[in-house]
């Protein structure tokens, strides 16, 4: 059987623009067999080629959920600050072939959910397009709120109206944030079997998380996906950053995690989703002051500073002395 590690090489059939920096590709088996099937909230890791001509791979949710082993389909949005994954993905063409991970989902739907609350900001829509088609399919409870500068910045926009009608709500703010998705009234009060979901810009998510804490969610009722691991912030410095058990000390820059300079340094780290959510990567924290970044350890943790997740966060002082 297929796992995540399972390589699969996948033929771009068709590419389509939804919006100006946005492209969906439609990805099948060059060979007409079927594919691994997969999950609404699930994702596949495709290998793409940077500026600098390294490889490297890129996460990118599953749009379609419905009959998911015929073919994938993802979409991409440019993003002119990245180090070229997605300008390599918008240079493909149809026909070519890129090599994937079999999908994986760590953003599924609650198995006990009476009532979803989907919410989507600029191209986090993939999972939550996904979500919304099989609970339409269902005849579930749900609701989708969707929000984006204007109506053609929105991918996929006469699809969530023609599929979702009434359960889809269509926020548009022009760029003032203060017209945009009202997220204490959207998602209203907490009760048994209601579910929230949320994907897109990380400012969307904190803000949905702490709304939702205010209001009094569980945290096993909020689901999340950052749709791209944390970018360098404004303010960030470099510092310094003890190993004890591997007997090195290395500078980690302003542009780079502590994680990748490891990884730079010929280490081998435990980590998986590269984003703050897992968990995987969190390590012992010995001396000094983390930065916390992430959104898996327990506010505990954060206020004790005894562990911190390498994929993220930082120091606010000048050095670290880590258990790693």
């Amino acid at each position: 059987m297929p796992t995540a590690e399972t390589r699969l090489t996948l033929t771009v059939r068709r590419i389509r623009q939804l919006t100006p920096t946005i492209k969906a590709f439609e990805l099948v088996s060059p060979d007409g067999q079927a594919l691994p099937a997969f999950t609404p909230g699930a994702h596949l890791k495709v290998e793409v080629q940077l500026a600098d001509g390294s490889r490297d791979e890129r996460a990118y949710s599953l749009v379609n959920s419905q009959d998911p082993t015929s073919h994938y389909e993802i979409a991409v949005q440019l993003e002119p600050e990245s180090r070229g994954g997605s300008a390599y993905m918008h240079g493909l063409k149809e026909g070519v072939t890129v090599r994937a991970s079999c999908p994986r989902n760590d953003f599924p739907l609650a198995q006990d959910g009476t009532h979803h609350v989907l919410i989507a900001g600029g191209i986090g829509i993939t999972p939550i397009l996904s979500m919304a088609t099989q609970l339409q399919a269902q005849g579930a409870s749900y609701e989708m709120h969707v929000g984006a500068r204007a109506p053609g910045l929105m991918a996929y926009r006469a699809h969530i109206e023609s599929l979702c009608g009434q359960h889809a709500h269509l926020c548009f703010d022009g760029g003032d944030p203060s017209k945009g998705l009202q997220l204490a009234t959207l998602m209203g009060p907490p009760a048994p079997g209601k579910h929230l979901y949320v994907c897109g810009p990380r400012g969307l998510i904190d803000a949905v998380i702490a709304t939702a804490k205010a209001n009094g969610w569980e945290a096993e009722q909020v689901h999340f996906e950052l749709f791209a691991s944390t970018a360098q912030q404004t303010g960030d410095t470099g510092f310094q950053v003890e190993l004890t058990e591997s007997g090195m000390t290395l500078e980690v820059p302003p542009d780079k995690t502590i994680l990748e300079v490891m990884i730079a340094a010929g280490l081998d780290p435990l980590y998986d989703c590269n984003r703050g959510e897992c968990g995987v990567c969190a390590v012992d924290v010995i001396d000094g002051t983390p930065e916390h970044r992430d959104y898996c350890l327990s506010e505990e943790d954060h206020e004790s500073n005894s562990s911190m997740c390498i994929c993220v966060s930082r120091s606010t002082t000048p050095s670290l002395s880590l258990k790693a």
